[in-house]
């Protein structure tokens, strides 16, 4: 006689003996004891008086000898894991599935419950390994028959083992005699799981609406258009590509190319494999066409750009750019030069405009800094954005900052009303090119490092961060070294601008270019008609060029200018005061360490020319009466002074410019440490013989 209530399970794997006994005990567990068994693992007993539960036919064979006297047998009716159901409607429409199980009847009776939970958009093959399998099939379902799917298999969905219809469930109740007393706790708790799995699958379908709208919108605002095309139906079409194709909205989805697209240019591009770009007039107007293929299921995407749009908008946006004054005027082609220097030059100028890094360019006066930066720009993906260039040199300091960075409105006196965007606001998606950098004072340096660090700025009087995607390219004609040995000049921030770097050649070290950059001036005049007299192209030649092509120019303008007819002879060339001098060194000690600085010498004055010179003579009074008082005397101190004493106010790098002049002709010294620099006896004299204003 069968034990009392009791069933016994058993599965042919450890895993569906796992999953079938953990639901038996959620169903059953708490009125009818569950003992289970897996033929794969366990050791069988003899039952004998038992109800047995068999997870299918097949197990009944094996374990037909462990089945002793009175054994009642159930073959346990199955269907589809719901628990991982909604991975499915993940799998796109139509599209070929595998499904692996152990046997051809448990194969046929799963495919049957999948399609009864609604799972009937996609075409399932029942695996058989005796048959060739399909190499475009790359996804299989399995019912926990990991082992068994094939090695061609790109993606594996495990729904885990089938679970114990509700009709065999109802058997078991039936067998022991308590269906009318426990179907109805019976059915409740199935139906939970049946409302679980529900609301899983509601979810699941609101985030694949959500996940499908937003890829809409996502496709929609793709500048430009996109089709996608899968056995020669369109599955994905945005606004842009339903614009240049002349299609009403939704006209196209779903159909069949040939249906909606008439020109045969673009059809046979489609359908042609060894085309990938084309350039092709679709209804008047220049699309220029990509192809290309997604493998696994064979889909061509097609994007359009509409190249006729494109150079409307670009001709639009650079002459905007251009009213505003923020294009770029040179190339590379424009830099006149055969010399090997120079040409290198220029190829690794080349290769840096396709970085984003920074640049630091150093080079002398009149070398060509800014054609460099310009063509840089030109030659660089950001050449269809603003290229702005700042001169620090030219501006005031108080006015860099605001300049530089911007101001919001009421940040300082005079501010303009709704503030001000800054040249980095400005050049964003662009290039900046920041000149004579090291005429900038330590203030505007530490906020520049700061912007060249995070890539943002903060306007003065603002509150808000702002982002930049900006490119910078810096240039000077001083050694940043030596300004950084003087504590005048941030080493981090020379660092950051240091990069990529470009040194310019001087003129003086390719005079084999002066007679190509005479004619070049000359034809940019209009006048490529005159003609110049080999002896002037040969003292030319001579002559050192300190201020470099720059200095050239200004002496062939000077030439025409005086020139009586139309040919340059020697007696148009300028006289020697007309050239720029050599640069001299001024040494100057930083406590034991003499350092070198690159100045520019002026003619040298008399005596009686300083006297002249108002300017000169109170920083010599001013040095004078601080030297009297023990104070020192530095550059700033003297700055401020002329603002409360002196007619001219003077400003800390014109102070500087003044000191080197007097100490090159010995009226003082400039020295380092507490008392700054001082008047020398020849600066005294001048003094003495030269009466008070």
């Amino acid at each position: 006689m069968m034990k009392q209530n009791k069933i016994v399970l058993v599965a042919g794997s450890i895993e569906t003996k796992e999953a079938l006994s953990e639901q038996l005990h959620e169903l059953i567990g708490d009125f009818i004891q569950v003992e289970s068994y897996a033929v794969d693992d366990d050791f069988l007993p003899l039952f004998t008086d038992q109800l047995i539960l068999l997870s299918s036919n097949q197990i009944k064979r094996e374990i037909n000898e462990h089945l002793g006297e009175n054994c009642s047998i159930i073959i346990a009716k199955r269907i589809i894991n719901f628990s991982s159901i909604e991975t499915l409607f993940l799998i796109p429409e139509g599209e070929n599935v595998l499904y692996v199980n152990d046997f051809p009847e448990t194969v046929e009776e799963a495919l049957a419950s999948v399609d009864k939970f609604g799972v009937q958009h996609l075409n399932f093959i029942p695996y058989d390994p005796s048959k060739l399998l399909d190499p475009k099939i790359k996804i299989a379902v399995t019912p926990g028959e990991l082992d068994l799917v094939p090695d061609t298999i790109e993606t594996v969905i495990n729904l885990g083992p089938r679970l114990i219809d509700m009709s065999t469930m109802i058997t078991i109740l039936t067998r022991f005699s308590i269906l009318e007393a426990k179907l109805e706790a019976v059915s409740d708790r199935y139906l939970q799981t049946i409302t679980r799995l529900s609301q899983k699958l509601r979810l699941a379908t609101s985030e694949a609406n959500r996940s499908t709208d937003h890829l809409k919108t996502v496709v929609d605002g793709v500048d430009g258009g996109i089709l996608a095309i899968k056995q020669g139906n369109v599955t994905v079409i945005n606004e842009v590509a339903e614009k240049i194709l002349g299609l009403r909205r939704g006209q196209a989805l779903n159909r069949r190319v040939g249906q909606f697209i008439k020109d045969h240019e673009l059809l046979y591009f489609i359908s042609n494999a060894d085309r990938a770009d084309d350039l092709i007039n679709i209804r008047d107007q220049e699309i220029l066409v990509h192809k290309f293929l997604i493998e696994p299921d064979q889909t061509i995407v097609l994007t359009l750009k509409n190249v006729s749009e494109e150079r409307k908008v670009e001709q639009s946006i650079r002459r905007d750019l251009k009213k505003k004054g923020h294009l770029a005027k040179y190339t590379f082609k424009q830099i006149v030069g055969e010399h090997q220097e120079l040409k290198a030059t220029k190829v690794t100028a080349s290769k840096l405009a396709k970085t984003d890094l920074t640049v630091l360019i150093e080079g002398e006066s009149g070398t060509g800094k800014e054609l460099f930066a310009s063509s840089i720009h030109m030659a660089s993906n950001r050449s269809k954005g603003p290229f702005l260039a700042i001169n620090f040199s030219a501006l005031p300091e108080d006015l860099v900052e605001s300049e530089l960075f911007g101001y919001e409105e009421g940040a300082f006196t005079g501010a303009k009303k709704g503030g001000k965007k800054g040249l980095f606001e400005q050049a964003n998606g662009g290039t900046i090119f920041l000149d004579e950098i090291g005429d900038i004072s330590l203030k505007v340096q530490a906020r520049l490092l700061r912007v060249l660090q995070e890539r943002e700025l903060l306007r003065i009087g603002g509150e808000h961060i702002i982002p930049i995607d900006v490119r910078v390219v810096a240039a000077t004609n001083k050694n940043l070294l030596n300004l950084i040995d003087a504590g005048e000049f941030r080493e981090d921030l020379y660092h950051r601008l240091k990069v990529l770097y470009l040194h310019l050649p001087e003129l003086r070290n390719r005079y084999s270019d002066i007679s190509l950059l005479v004619r070049h001036f000359l034809h940019e005049q209009g006048l490529g008609h005159v003609k110049v007299e080999k002896e002037v192209i040969d003292i030319l030649k001579e002559y050192p060029w300190y201020g470099n092509v720059r200095e050239l120019k200004n002496t062939i303008d000077y030439m025409l200018a005086v020139s009586e007819d139309s040919c340059l002879t020697v007696d148009d060339i300028p006289e020697e005061r007309f050239f720029q001098r050599k640069p001299v060194i001024v040494k100057e000690r930083l406590g034991n360490q003499e350092i070198e600085r690159n100045t520019q010498s002026e003619k040298s004055f008399t005596k009686e020319e300083l006297q002249a010179n108002p300017e000169l003579l109170f920083i010599l009074r001013t040095l004078q009466g601080l030297q009297q008082k023990g104070e020192g005397a530095s550059r700033k101190k003297v700055a401020d002074l002329s603002k409360l004493h002196f007619q001219y106010e003077l400003t800390e790098q014109q102070v500087r410019h003044r000191l080197e002049l007097l100490e090159e002709e010995g009226y003082i010294k400039k020295r380092r440490g507490r008392f700054g620099t001082r008047i020398m006896p020849k600066g005294e004299a001048v003094l003495r013989s030269t009466p008070s204003l």
